[in-house]
């Protein structure tokens, strides 16, 4: 399995069966350009322009592109994908509306993207996702969670693998980069082992690293 990251929330997830892509961003929006990719299944957490451009993404080649927005259980090619409702603010949606997280099973690995959470989670919520491999949690803050409680949810979920995103980095439009916070905020206040990584590789279950780790993707 390989994963790249495409910038802002979107990664493209690469499995023997399939690709996922999650969350495709409009230029417009997020002012960085997402890279020309293909994907078998596409996640989207939420309906904003930063998260939603399902256009921006081809299908793969010969295969019917499929796409996944909201909660339920879909089954796609060998990938196995669990849509659990949550919110994009701490007011049960009332400021910014619903999110999904999804958990994606893939070449026997478990990863959860956490979309534009913008609160902890509930204890049922957590026993729901189980046990995650890599999770993808948002960092930046003003939108979704900040840094601090970016920490408070990685150490409930407990994964092996922490790769940040939803950060302020240069060349994003001005608007959103006045909003974020840099990643370098987060990785202070989780005090983790932190690894920079062109794409993140795993071959197996048994690569996986015995301790936390951070990994730092650069977009693609």
């Amino acid at each position: 399995m390989e994963i790249s990251y495409l910038g802002h929330s979107a990664f493209k997830i690469k499995g023997k069966s399939a690709t996922v892509v999650t969350d495709p961003y409009s230029h417009s929006m997020v002012g960085l350009k997402l890279s020309k990719v293909e994907a078998d299944i596409v996640t989207v957490s939420h309906n904003h322009d930063d998260h939603n451009a399902i256009d921006a993404v081809d299908a793969a080649t010969g295969r019917v592109k499929k796409t996944i927005i909201g909660p339920g259980e879909y089954d796609i090619q060998g990938v196995s994908v669990m849509g659990y409702p949550t919110f994009h603010d701490e007011a049960k949606g009332q400021l910014r509306g619903k999110n999904t997280v999804y958990v994606i099973y893939i070449d026997g690995f478990s990863l959860c993207h956490l979309g534009d959470l913008g609160h902890t989670l509930d204890e049922q919520t957590i026993n729901e996702l189980g046990n995650i491999d890599i999770l993808f949690v948002p960092v930046g803050g003003y939108y979704t969670l900040d840094a601090e409680k970016a920490v408070e949810v990685v150490h409930s979920i407990e994964p092996k693998v922490i790769i940040p995103m939803h950060y302020k980095v240069e060349g994003m439009a001005p608007d959103l980069a006045s909003k974020l916070a840099g990643v370098d905020v987060f990785l202070s206040k989780a005090g983790l082992h932190t690894e920079n990584f062109e794409k993140y590789t795993l071959k197996s279950v048994a690569d996986l690293p015995m301790e936390e780790l951070i990994a730092l993707l650069a977009k693609r």
